[in-house]
């Protein structure tokens, strides 16, 4: 006697959808912040500046104070002290560091004061109180101040936990990559 074969209907596993997803998302996303980054555009994760997407436009001329910029950091002890500390995030930029997104606020031969706040040519910076220790109570030494030299600017972020020349002093304006535009971000 012949039995018919009965076909079960296949097994859904609930999270199967989700999973896939999932992958898919886990897939995508490096390869979009690598096509970004390749093509003028970064990923802002620090909370200096808005989260989000950001293009860097070209700067055919020096960099002027108000400028937005993208900036790779110098290769100093400084730098390394603050990528070991986790001020600075991995990236592209000589040393391993992912450029900074910082506001020019002082150029060659302007005079900059550091105390509890910034002056620079004797008039104060909004939002450059300092900090005398980082969020483990770690010191944090704040730069001696003094005159810009050629070739170099000071940066600043109005986020008060921005880690910028208010500790590591001015750097080569050769680390410039770019004005800083906005293209999709978010402000928290």
């Amino acid at each position: 006697m012949n039995v018919p074969l009965v076909e079960k209907p296949p097994v859904r596993r609930p999270g199967k959808p989700f999973l896939l997803g999932l992958a898919t998302i886990a897939t995508a996303l490096p390869c979009a912040i690598s096509a970004a980054s390749f093509g003028g555009y970064r990923i802002n994760l620090t909370p200096s500046e808005p989260l989000g997407l950001w293009r860097i436009v070209k700067l055919d001329r020096p960099a002027a104070v108000g400028d937005l910029v993208f900036i790779c950091p110098p290769q100093t002890s400084a730098m390394r002290q603050a990528r070991m500390r986790g001020y600075l995030r991995a990236g592209l930029c000589p040393g391993g560091i992912a450029p900074l997104i910082k506001t020019v606020i002082a150029v060659a031969g302007q005079r900059v004061e550091v105390g509890a706040s910034v002056n620079v040519d004797g008039r104060p910076v909004t939002y450059s109180g300092l900090a005398q220790r980082d969020g483990q109570s770690r010191p944090m030494t704040p730069f001696s101040g003094g005159i810009v030299p050629v070739d170099y600017v000071f940066l600043h972020s109005r986020f008060a936990g921005s880690y910028d020349s208010r500790y590591f002093g001015p750097i080569p304006a050769a680390g410039i990559l770019g004005l800083a535009q906005e293209v999709l971000t978010y402000a928290p």
